[in-house]
């Protein structure tokens, strides 16, 4: 989008609609010692279009391209191959351009297709029923823990220490509105997952408790015993899922008794991205299906008797009372949400387990070759296609000198708990289908030299 600057009689013209003299007259509300008089400290003059094209691309040239080196970052967005199909379709007028479907006489091609994500989502999650999709998978997160207090009338949620602390920020920040208890503490390099801790923590105030699968560790632990002890006390299990390609080789939350599922859907068909837009997926049991946040397409017939689709569920402020919505959220990530569904579509479920088998092969041959470094200990017992080293020192510095040295290996737990002196010498990785023989070598013999 090219910036047109104004000329000099627009801006009289425009002055005189409102009766001001000159700009200047648009700040006499503005005390006189606030204002600015002189160029901004660090931030450099003017200059020409060419002149600041060249020094933004000199700027991005110094980032690492994720597609251009070995590359084993994760920690809740992954790198997977996305067919190029994909992107062709999402980028077709029909889709690019629709807006909120309020009116389904002529938007039954975007209520289908999120008719279909709900679909795929709840069969992938092991739910009775999904929405439309949420923001992301730290607010679908939250959302989640908010519902569970509509519910359960209690106010006290349990989060589990293996939760990415990303997701744990996002619930603290909302829980300063509502005032939600949230009981939670940083995890410990140790193989084993907090559920036997969790289950003794439940008691008559708990209105649930939230785990994610596989963990911020990349540890995968049975949650049926949780689920059970959980609702047993009259909670409810909530499971976050960051790497949807993982249920493709274990069992789903919903299978194992969870009450709410919810994640984050960027490892299928959507790219990296700097950070988002993301995809939130949002699942639950059939029984609290009017307490679900966003919204939710369902099939019905017209007057014709002609298979149709319509909004059946968006209980928000803009279509009933505020006071009675379950949730402020105001739309879906519906671009997000169709690459998802498309990627699914093309996979089929036959596609995704061997897309699951080929990424748990991968991780297992890194891990191997990686736990032969000297100094470096696995600390997983079992993982699907993450886990964490423990290093013979911090692994901030690691990070960042294989980084200098064209390799993106991995995310330190420094870098996620600033404050936890115990973790600073673990390090998360993640490898996918994207990772070959040649980049974990590569990896592995860098690791060696940097810690000899």
């Amino acid at each position: 989008m090219r910036y047109l600057p104004l000329n000099t009689q627009d801006r009289s013209s425009m002055l005189a609609t409102i009766g001001a003299a000159a700009i200047d007259d648009l700040f006499v509300d503005i005390p006189e010692e606030a204002r600015l008089t002189g160029p901004i400290h660090g931030l450099p003059m003017h200059a020409p279009e060419m002149a600041v094209e060249r020094h933004m691309k000199a700027l991005a040239s110094q980032n690492l391209v994720a597609g251009d080196v070995p590359f084993f970052m994760g920690a809740g967005a992954y790198r997977h191959h996305v067919p190029a199909s994909v992107d062709h379709l999402i980028q077709r007028g029909e889709f690019l351009t629709a807006y909120t479907p309020y009116q389904p006489e002529i938007a039954q091609g975007t209520l289908q297709m999120l008719f279909e994500f709900q679909t795929q989502v709840a069969r992938l999650l092991g739910c009775d029923v999904a929405n439309a999709s949420m923001y992301d998978g730290s607010t679908a997160c939250w959302e989640a823990i908010g519902m569970a207090r509509r519910i359960t009338k209690r106010a006290t949620a349990l989060l589990s220490s293996g939760l990415h602390p990303h997701y744990v920020g996002v619930a603290k920040t909302m829980a300063r509105f509502t005032g939600d208890a949230l009981v939670h503490q940083a995890p410990s390099l140790t193989p084993e997952t907090d559920i036997a801790g969790l289950i003794g923590q439940i008691d008559k105030n708990t209105s649930c408790v939230v785990v994610q699968y596989p963990d911020i560790l990349g540890r995968v632990d049975d949650l049926s015993a949780l689920a059970q002890a959980a609702q047993a006390a009259g909670a409810l299990l909530i499971a976050v899922v960051t790497e949807p390609v993982a249920l493709g080789a274990l069992r789903s939350p919903g299978e194992m008794g969870a009450d709410i599922v919810v994640g984050e859907g960027q490892s299928l068909g959507v790219g990296l991205q700097f950070g988002g837009p993301y995809v939130g997926l949002f699942g639950c049991k059939q029984k609290y299906v009017r307490q679900m946040p966003g919204r939710l397409c369902g099939e019905t017939v017209d007057a014709e008797g002609k298979r149709g689709f319509v909004l059946t569920l968006s209980t928000r402020e803009q279509h009933i009372r505020r006071e009675k919505a379950t949730s402020n959220i105001c739309t879906n990530s519906g671009l997000c949400a169709l690459a998802f569904s498309i990627h699914m579509t093309l996979l089929g479920e036959r596609g995704l387990r061997g897309l699951a088998d080929v990424n748990h092969a991968m991780a297992v041959t890194a891990a191997e070759r990686l736990e032969k470094v000297a100094g470096v200990k696995l600390l997983n017992a079992n993982f699907f296609n993450e886990f964490t080293l423990v290093l013979p020192k911090d692994a901030r510095s690691i990070v960042r000198a294989l980084a200098d040295r064209k390799i993106l290996g991995g995310v330190s737990l420094g870098r996620l708990y600033p404050e936890e002196a115990d973790l600073a010498n673990g390090l998360v990785v993640a490898v996918t289908e994207t990772a070959t023989l040649d980049d974990i070598e590569a990896f592995a013999t860098n690791l060696e030299e940097l810690l000899a």
